[in-house]
C-alpha cells in the first residue's frame, strides 16, 4: 500500500484526514424571487467546503434530501426517517472509502432540526462520531430575510433586481414564513421571524452577509478543533 504523506500540505493536523464535513441545506423549496430554491443546500455547502479548506478536514459534500415540519409547505421535503437514513449511509460510505471516523454536519435549514434528536440513532448506526452545527441557522434570521438576501450577495446566487419584490407576501408568503399561521401560532421564534418581515421589509448588506458566513465557518472550526482534541 503506499504511504500517504498525512502530514503534507496545509492542515491543522495530520488527525485532521479522519474528520469529514458535510454539508446539509434543502435543494427544493420557496425563497422569494430574489434567492434560489436551493439556497439553503448552497449556504451549507460553502460553509463545508470552506472549513475544510481552512483546517485540512475532507470534505464530503452535500446530502440530498431535508426534513421540514409539517405545518409548513413552501417545496418539496421528506420524512426524517428517509433523512436520516440518507445520512447514515453516506456516513458509511465516508467511513468505509475514506476512513472518516468524526464528522461535522454543517445544516442550514430550519427543518431538519428534528433530525437532532435521532443524532444518537445516526452516531450508532453510522459507527462515526458526529456534531451538528447550526450556527448560520441560529443567526441568519427569518427564512428569505436580509441574512439570506446578504449571504446570497457574497455568494452570487442573488437576483438584486428582485429584492423589491421580495416582501410581496402575498405571492411569495414563503418569505419569513409569514403564510403559515399554524406554524406562527405554535412557534415563537417563527411568529418573531414573520413579524420582522411584514414591519420592517428586508435589506441586502454585503458587510453582514460576510460576518456571517465567517462567524458559521469559524464554528465549524472550532467543531474541528474540538473533534481532533478527543
Amino acid at each position: 500500500m503506499v504511504n500517504l504523506r498525512y502530514n503534507a500540505g496545509n492542515i491543522l493536523n495530520p488527525n485532521v484526514h479522519k474528520i469529514g464535513i458535510l454539508a446539509l441545506g434543502s435543494h427544493l423549496e420557496n425563497h422569494g424571487p430574489a434567492l434560489p430554491i436551493d439556497t439553503d443546500a448552497k449556504i451549507a455547502s460553502y460553509i463545508a467546503l470552506q472549513s475544510s479548506l481552512e483546517s485540512g478536514a475532507k470534505f464530503l459534500g452535500v446530502i440530498y434530501p431535508a426534513h421540514e415540519i409539517e405545518e409548513i409547505n413552501h417545496g418539496v421535503h421528506f420524512s426524517l426517517e428517509e433523512l436520516a437514513n440518507n445520512i447514515i449511509e453516506t456516513l458509511k460510505s465516508a467511513k468505509k472509502f475514506l476512513a472518516i471516523e468524526k464528522v461535522i454536519i454543517v445544516n442550514a435549514h430550519g427543518g431538519n432540526i428534528p433530525l437532532f434528536l435521532h443524532l444518537e440513532e445516526i452516531e450508532n448506526k453510522a459507527h462515526i462520531d458526529i456534531i451538528m452545527n447550526n450556527k448560520i441557522v441560529e443567526n441568519e434570521g427569518p427564512h428569505g430575510g436580509s441574512g439570506e438576501l446578504s449571504i446570497g450577495k457574497i455568494l452570487t446566487i442573488l437576483d438584486e433586481d428582485e429584492v423589491a419584490n421580495q416582501t410581496n407576501l402575498d405571492e411569495f408568503g414563503e418569505v419569513g414564513l409569514a403564510m403559515f399561521e399554524s406554524a406562527r401560532k405554535n412557534d415563537p421564534g417563527i411568529e418573531e421571524g414573520a413579524n420582522e418581515i411584514e414591519n420592517h421589509g428586508v435589506y441586502v448588506d454585503d458587510t453582514f452577509g460576510k460576518q456571517l458566513l465567517n462567524l458559521a465557518i469559524n464554528s465549524v472550526l472550532l467543531d474541528v478543533e474540538k473533534l481532533l482534541d478527543y
